[in-house]
């Protein structure tokens, strides 16, 4: 049947030991990325639509310094995806938060929360310590982010656009609910598909005699795919099978791609960029990049 749809030459290379590779790869990782995906984009959608902004100024210490590490760790009960973060940690802002816990929360709540923390565990079966070693790292990288813009921030490179500081009057909570959903589910979709395809190709295409160049060094292995989350922007619900197949790397390198992805990605950088201004959004993406990955690679030493 293939054969007749498509002609036989183009069935014979589908067929093809690296495209059949190729395909497998690819199907593997979306099939197991896109429930947790959809979970994600559940959850966050409905913080969006029914958990009012003030909840979150209520629960902080007025200690900016104290608020920051409690910011950081409320990721673990409210997930969000990244591109919620961004909007919320502006709204955070707004409503009164200082922005050192905004950004804390930021950074935290799509890399950590349950959902994230549960498809690292199916993506790397039988390996708990990769969980624990990607909610330390990750739940760090946070909080000394926030720190460092208390002892370096400066309020001029921070610009919030006006917005509104909740949700609106009147405005229809399941409306909200579904549009939010529609939307991150669509874009975040992509990025998984995206993503996957990367990877696929990536396993499939690249030599393993050049990957052996990075992956015999710790060091450049680590910054290898570091890089490649950036570039990648797989959404973290779906980015730890993304990085189980990438089997070629040691495990704090595959630790790396998934602390640095949900916090430094291209798409995030646009959404900063858009949300606080270039100054800010090129600075912050900076040092977040420098501090997962060295966050990472200590972690990875001691729990990997």
């Amino acid at each position: 049947m293939t054969g007749i749809l498509l002609g036989p030459e183009l069935a014979l290379w589908l067929n093809s030991g690296p495209v059949a590779a190729w395909r497998t790869v690819f199907i593997a990782i979306v099939v197991q990325g896109v429930p947790f995906l959809l979970l994600g984009t559940l959850v966050s959608a409905a913080i969006s639509a029914f958990v009012p902004a003030h909840v979150f100024t209520r629960v902080l210490p007025r200690n900016p310094v104290l608020a920051v590490p409690v910011a950081g760790a409320a990721g673990v009960v409210l997930p969000g995806c990244e591109c919620a973060s961004v909007p919320v940690a502006g709204s955070l802002m707004r409503r009164g938060v200082t922005p050192a816990a905004a950004l804390a929360f930021l950074l935290s709540a799509p890399a950590i929360n349950p959902i994230v923390l549960v498809a690292t565990y199916v993506a790397f079966p039988g390996s708990p310590e990769m969980v624990a070693a990607r909610l330390a790292a990750s739940l760090a990288t946070s909080v000394l982010m926030g720190w460092l813009w208390l002892k370096a921030g400066r309020t001029e490179w921070l610009r919030l656009s006006k917005g509104p500081t909740g949700h609106a009057p009147g405005a229809g909570r399941l409306e909200e609910f579904r549009l939010s959903l529609q939307h991150d589910y669509l874009h975040a979709g992509g990025f998984l598909v995206l993503g996957s395809a990367a990877a696929a190709t990536f396993n499939v295409a690249v030599p393993h005699s050049v990957l052996n160049l990075f992956s015999d060094n710790p060091w450049l292995s680590v910054l290898l795919l570091a890089l490649l989350a950036v570039v990648l922007a797989v959404c973290s619900e779906a980015d730890a099978f993304v990085a189980a197949s990438l089997t070629g790397f040691s495990p704090t390198a595959r630790l790396a791609f998934m602390v640095v992805g949900p916090m430094v990605d291209l798409k995030l950088i646009a959404l900063q960029a858009g949300t606080f201004g270039r100054a800010f959004a090129f600075r912050f993406s900076a040092a977040t990049w420098i501090t997962a990955v060295l966050c990472s690679a200590g972690v990875g030493w001691w729990l990997l």
